[in-house]
């Protein structure tokens, strides 16, 4: 089982905690690029994937590196339509 194939395998189970970090590494192993506006851009980030033309919009962790709990259910519905999960 490959890295990706383990943080889709968490991100499906919709867990309590899920970090940044990883989010960031599961994107980008799907063809995301992170999008900002540098370092104005504050906490929001959004990902896109040209292939699919499709965008997500989230807000990074103030404190930590752990996502709230709506944003994880955020990501899980949006790579659910996108059929990755």
């Amino acid at each position: 089982m490959t890295k990706l194939d383990k943080l889709l395998d968490k991100l499906s189970k919709h867990p309590k905690t899920f970090k940044y970090t990883d989010l960031k590494s599961l994107l980008l192993n799907l063809g995301y690029q992170e999008l900002n506006k540098g370092k104005t851009s504050g906490s929001r980030v959004a990902f896109y994937n040209k292939r699919s033309d499709h965008l997500i919009r989230l807000h990074k962790p103030h404190s930590g590196n752990e996502l709230k709990k709506y944003v994880v259910e955020q990501i899980y519905d949006e790579l659910k339509t996108q059929g990755y999960l």
